[in-house]
C-alpha cells in the first residue's frame, strides 16, 4: 500500500545525506525534526543497556512543530539492537506524529566486525533471530525499510566503478579473510555471554 508521508527526518548526524537523497527522490519535504546534543557519545557502545536507554533521551530533542499531525519517515545510518529506534519512535509520538515510519540505510546488521568496529556479539544483534515484520513490531514503527545489499553496493560503486570487492561480512556473515572461522565466532560469543553474566552489561570483547 501507497504510504502518505509528510516529511523525511534524519537521525542525526550519520543518516543526513541518505535521507536528504531519499527526499529528493520522493519528491518530499526534508525536515530537521531531531535537534542532536554532541555532548553524550555513541548509545550503542555505552556499557550497560540502563545507560543506553537513559542516555537517548539526553542526546536528542524534538521539534514538535516538525512533528504535530504529521506522517514521517525516519532514517537512520543502521539498526543494531532496535533500543535507540525504539526509543526516539516513542518520543517523535510524544511529540505528537500521527504516523512513525523507519527506514535504516544499512542492510539488516547480523553478525560481529573483527576489522576495527566494536560491535556487539551475533546474539545482540535485532536481525539475527527476526524477520523485518517482527524488528517493526518490536522498535513500535507503523512501517519499516531496509536497505539492500545490492543496492547498498550499487550506490556505494556510483562514485567508483573500479572498485568491485566490499566487505559485506556484518550483513552476511561471509567474512573476507581465513582467520574469521565459525570456532572463532563461537569462541566470542560464549566470552561475551560470560561476560555479561549477572550484569546488563555488554562489554566489548
Amino acid at each position: 500500500a501507497k504510504l502518505h508521508i509528510d516529511a523525511v527526518v534524519p537521525v542525526p548526524d550519520s543518516s543526513r545525506s541518505a535521507a536528504m537523497a531519499l527526499a529528493h527522490a520522493l519528491g518530499i519535504p526534508y525536515r530537521e525534526g531531531l535537534v542532536k546534543n554532541r555532548y553524550i557519545g555513541r548509545t550503542f557502545i555505552m556499557p550497560g543497556q540502563a545507560i543506553r536507554k537513559k542516555s537517548i533521551h539526553f542526546k536528542l530533542n524534538p521539534i514538535p512543530l516538525e512533528f504535530r499531525k504529521k506522517n514521517v519517515l525516519l532514517v537512520d545510518d543502521s539498526i543494531v539492537r532496535g533500543n535507540t529506534s525504539r526509543q526516539i519512535i516513542r518520543m517523535v509520538r510524544e511529540a505528537g506524529a500521527r504516523k512513525v515510519y523507519f527506514a535504516s540505510s544499512a542492510p539488516p546488521l547480523r553478525y560481529p566486525c573483527f576489522y576495527g568496529v566494536d560491535m556487539p556479539s551475533k546474539s545482540d544483534f535485532i536481525a539475527n533471530n527476526l524477520s523485518i515484520e517482527e524488528i517493526r513490531r518490536t522498535i513500535e514503527a507503523d512501517a519499516l525499510f531496509y536497505q539492500t545489499i545490492p543496492d547498498m553496493i550499487e550506490a556505494a560503486r556510483a562514485g567508483n566503478r573500479e572498485i568491485t570487492g566490499f566487505c559485506k561480512a556484518c550483513f552476511d556473515g561471509k567474512y573476507p579473510t581465513s582467520d574469521i572461522t565459525p570456532e572463532l565466532l563461537r569462541r566470542v560469543e560464549l566470552a561475551r555471554q560470560k561476560a555479561n553474566v549477572g550484569s546488563d552489561e555488554q562489554r566489548p570483547f
